[in-house]
């Protein structure tokens, strides 16, 4: 898809992160884990020091070629034995090279390598929220007072300000991002646990290998096995669903607003129809919406393989392939489109404004129910702001007319936007403040 796709790549682009699930990326990694791993080893006289200077030093400047390793990995069903064997030919020093992968297991290669992977992933999903924030809250900042009608049930309800809604879509946003510092070290694990879990062949040093492992690649030490403990990657694949929900949330509002017949927002740039001379579709949010479909329908494959049957099992961890480089694709993609969309929204005051006005007074009736509490029982003047709204609605006259009409001494400001936005002001500028705060 986003990863692979020439056709459709420009469309669900991922930018620096469409790299880091391909072939040639995973491969990398999992040569730098060989590598670091034979280094650790070599400092702690697991192996010969001189095995693990040239191994590291191998792990550097070899290349293997993914289509070299298919086969092998059609038959093993997994990628490292192929990978060793061929890390080794390439070496061209069999004296050291056989102290390759010494004491770990295919999975310790391959699931600490894809951490090395995720941890990029993380940041630039980071950069990119950031980015989205910091656009997100100029909006805020900027339009904290213009007036546009708040929608419940895609009805009209009462009024807000565009400011606030910017501020809606920027908040969860930010909670994503705040979160990552703890999510990174209970995510970020290296593994190197052997066989089946016990690391009985790395011997006395397991511990302390696992550590300096750890601390060679910059990433945690989980103390233990976690083989078929998939809770870091759903913890990260459940960090990448919720973006992809607020995200999806991002998108969806701005197909509703850019619609023939509201258009309260405007849009960077949009697309044509082959036929129809006058569209502008709104072909960014909709492939954002897309991909935040596309996100979240892996996330919920991924979860089915996060109940591994004994000390490894097969299937479960084929599913995680298929799932988890799609999830993190089309997460990254979304990120990357939410940013390219939010640097380039531009309101349409005067079509918020007509879009208040529109709906004949309706977004006033719950200020005018308050007001009408003044001077009869709160019930009864629920009751008769309804009836003044539904008789505006019906003679198509403005509910302030009817409503000072049969009640002269209310307040004619009562129906202006700016008596009824509320503490909308304020939220739009305490998430500009918080954006500011975080230096998004």
């Amino acid at each position: 898809m986003t990863g692979t796709s020439t056709l459709y790549g420009r469309l669900f682009d991922a930018g620096e992160g469409a790299r880091l699930f391909t072939d040639a990326a995973e491969l990398r990694a999992m040569l730098l884990v060989e590598g670091a791993l034979a280094q650790v080893q070599g400092r702690l006289g697991v192996i010969p020091e001189t095995a693990g200077a040239a191994i590291h030093r191998a792990s550097l400047e070899v290349t293997l070629d993914p289509a070299a390793l298919a086969e092998p990995t059609r038959r093993n069903g997994v990628t490292v034995p192929g990978l060793v064997a061929a890390f080794r030919e390439a070496m061209g020093a069999p004296e050291h090279a056989q102290y390759v992968h010494w004491g770990a297991t295919s999975q310790d290669i391959q699931d600490t390598a894809l951490m090395l992977r995720l941890r990029q992933a993380l940041t630039l999903a980071e950069n990119a929220l950031a980015k989205t924030a910091g656009a997100l809250g100029a909006l805020a900042e900027a339009h904290a007072e213009t007036p546009m009608a708040a929608r419940t049930y895609g009805q009209v309800a009462t009024p807000t300000s565009f400011g606030a809604v910017a501020a809606g879509w920027g908040w969860p946003l930010l909670d994503l991002v705040e979160e990552l510092g703890a999510l990174r070290p209970r995510c970020l694990w290296v593994s190197l646990s052997g066989a089946a879990g016990t690391a009985a062949a790395l011997g006395a040093a397991a511990a302390e290998t696992r550590a300096g492992l750890a601390a060679a690649l910059g990433l945690e030490d989980p103390g233990r096995s976690w083989h078929a403990d998939r809770g870091p990657v759903l913890r990260l694949a459940g960090w990448a669903e919720r973006l992809a929900a607020a995200l999806g949330k991002f998108a969806e509002d701005l197909l509703l607003m850019t619609q023939s017949g509201l258009a309260e927002l405007r849009l960077g740039e949009t697309g044509g129809s082959s036929t129809m001379p006058q569209k502008a579709n709104p072909v960014g949010p909709s492939a954002l919406f897309a991909l935040t479909r596309k996100a979240r329908a892996e996330a919920a494959l991924l979860a089915q393989a996060g109940s591994p049957r004994q000390n490894r099992d097969g299937a479960a961890w084929f599913t995680e392939w298929l799932a988890l480089p799609e999830l993190w694709r089309a997460t990254l993609a979304a990120a990357h489109g939410a940013r390219e969309i939010a640097g380039t929204l531009a309101p349409d005051p005067g079509a918020m404004a007509a879009g208040l006005a529109a709906s004949g007074g309706a977004p006033y009736a719950e200020a005018l129910s308050f007001a009408l509490a003044g001077e009869m029982p709160r019930p009864e003047a629920q009751a008769e702001a309804s009836r003044l709204a539904a008789e505006a609605a019906a003679r198509g006259r403005p509910l302030a007319e009817l409503a000072r009409g049969a009640h002269p001494g209310l307040d004619p400001a009562l129906f202006t936007p700016a008596r009824q936005l509320g503490q909308a002001p304020a939220e739009a500028r305490a998430f500009a403040a918080a954006v500011a705060r975080r230096g998004a």
